[in-house]
């Protein structure tokens, strides 16, 4: 039997539960989400997860429990989108017709793209929080270390809070100068930008931080590969490529949009990412004028995270029912994102800034970029209630 809705929305993530329910809000009917999974992540908090701070059971939900009332769940998974028939394919075989299609199924994690990382993420000394099977093998190594080399990398090139590969080391430090063992570690943080962040007031509080931990920060640098069996891997950066040997290695892989949807029209001529090409400020198809996207696979230049696509789903919901009422988009996305930076396992800020890195601040006459306990408490206490009980019901 053939299959139609108004709306179809690919991925039932954060961008695609949170836009869903706030279309329902607005009273737009025949909405149908297409997801595969059974299980729904609130993937920030991995990172405290991985720092023995949080539990999994507090990140992980049905996800039958969270899809919105009046929300049609179609439990598949995508292959190809055909947006001159306005049709989406299933693995099955199965299609449905749309008219109009929000493509955010996130993106894949690139294990492959570093020699000899698909081997060691499954080696004991490997780990990476960007997994939700692995974020309590993170926290596992962490407790057993006491001494040797500890090395965290943060991946060039687009990733889903890339700042989450800082926020580990941080709490990681945290954890064993309170055991007692810090001065017995020697810690590398791997980044691949010139700085530790990118903004002067940013750096200069992770920079204290660093300077407080005896971290070694390896800038414009990233991982080449990696030696599970030595337990070493191999460093491209300034001068020589060199190899490090290591007692505990968390790392971020490199990330792109699913392969399915680079095989699509939907990205622009040359993007290797395979991001879908929309105007980055209605977040509307450049192209296909019945297709949108948001979140981690829309081809935006801002960096990616949570913050930025609660900005977007507000965009993306007003755009999309103008139209569907016979008018134009006339929301605008204005670049915003948010990095909360967890210092220690009590301590935290947040960087705000736009797709340049310039300042953006929410609350101009409040300094958040600045170490304090409070915005830890909000970033694993508030935030994820406000996730559970308002961004995924499409109120914030």
């Amino acid at each position: 039997m053939a299959m139609h809705h108004q709306v179809l929305v690919i991925g039932g993530g954060n961008a695609g539960i949170s836009l869903a329910a706030r279309l329902r809000r607005w009273k737009v009917d025949d909405i149908a989400v297409v997801e595969p999974s059974s299980q729904h992540y609130f993937q920030p908090l991995f990172s405290h997860i991985g720092a023995g701070a949080a539990r999994m059971r507090e990140a992980v939900r049905p996800q039958v429990d969270i899809m919105p009332a009046g929300v049609e769940w179609i439990r598949g998974r995508v292959v190809d989108i055909l947006p001159e028939s306005n049709v989406v394919v299933l693995s099955g075989g199965a299609r449905i017709s749309y008219g109009h299609v929000v493509v955010c199924p996130g993106l894949q994690l690139d294990w492959h793209r570093i020699d000899g990382l698909t081997e060691a993420i499954s080696s004991p000394a490997c780990s990476s929080n960007y997994d939700a099977a692995l974020a309590t093998k993170t926290w596992e190594l962490v407790q057993g270390l006491s001494s040797g080399t500890a090395i965290f990398t943060q991946p060039a090139g687009p990733a889903k809070c890339a700042g989450a590969a800082q926020k580990i080391a941080y709490m990681a430090c945290d954890y064993w100068r309170d055991a007692g063992v810090l001065q017995e570690i020697d810690v590398h943080l791997v980044v691949p930008t010139t700085t530790a962040f990118g903004m002067p007031e940013v750096d200069a509080e992770l920079e204290r931080k660093i300077d407080e931990y005896g971290i070694t920060l390896e800038t414009s640098t990233s991982l080449a590969a990696v030696y599970p069996e030595e337990q070493a891997v191999m460093l491209t950066g300034p001068g020589e490529d060199r190899q490090l040997r290591y007692n505990l290695l968390h790392v971020v892989p490199p990330q792109s949009a699913p392969d399915w949807l680079k095989a699509t029209t939907l990205p622009a001529a040359g993007d290797r990412g395979g991001f879908v090409e929309v105007d980055p400020g209605t977040l509307r198809h450049r192209r296909y004028s019945n297709v949108w996207s948001l979140g981690d696979a829309a081809g935006t230049a801002n960096s990616k995270s949570g913050g930025a696509l609660r900005k977007q789903a507000k965009v993306l919901a007003k755009n999309l029912r103008a139209v569907l009422r016979g008018g134009k988009p006339k929301a605008q996305y204005n670049g915003y994102s948010v990095c909360p930076f967890t210092l220690s396992r009590g301590t935290a800020f947040f960087a705000e800034f736009d797709t340049g890195y310039r300042p953006k601040p929410s609350y101009p006459f409040l300094k958040m970029a600045k170490e304090r306990r409070w915005q830890w408490i909000m970033d694993r206490h508030v935030f994820p209630q406000i996730y559970w009980r308002l961004i995924l019901k499409g109120r914030a």
